[in-house]
């Protein structure tokens, strides 16, 4: 087990904002840089139940891309990390989104983060549309 430094912190912090900035610039196969290959990713408040693997995670935001329902800005905003074992760490985020259509939303990310070889990676995701318990 390693210890848990500053610098740490800076990589979950990063790799959770680069989300926002892998969706809006569509660049699906960077999706590795954020996210593990066995992510588990819970979008059942949009429709989507559980996505298993970055592949299908990849295949999902191919498939949908385009849809006119899709954010034009994907913005992560207070991150806070609430718990750390080993070399998991849990952080909450709010998500805002923008859409084409002047309209905006927000979600609440609950992320476990896993410290992997090339970094810290998200290897859960439940992603909690507003209004919703």
């Amino acid at each position: 087990m390693h210890d848990f430094t500053a610098a740490d912190r800076t990589a979950v912090y990063e790799t959770i904002a680069l989300h926002g900035h892998v969706a809006d610039d569509r660049d699906w196969d960077r999706w590795g840089e954020v996210f593990a290959d066995d992510l588990v990713l819970e979008l059942a408040d949009f429709g989507h139940g559980t996505i298993n693997g970055l592949a299908a995670l990849r295949k999902l935001a191919r498939d949908h891309q385009n849809d006119p329902g899709q954010p034009l800005g994907h913005h992560v905003t207070n991150i806070v990390l609430v718990a750390r074992e080993g070399d998991l760490v849990q952080a909450r985020s709010k998500g805002l989104s923008v859409h084409a259509d002047g309209t905006s939303a927000t979600v609440t990310y609950e992320d476990t983060l896993r410290r992997e070889p090339q970094g810290w990676r998200i290897c859960r995701r439940t992603v909690r549309a507003s209004g919703r318990p």
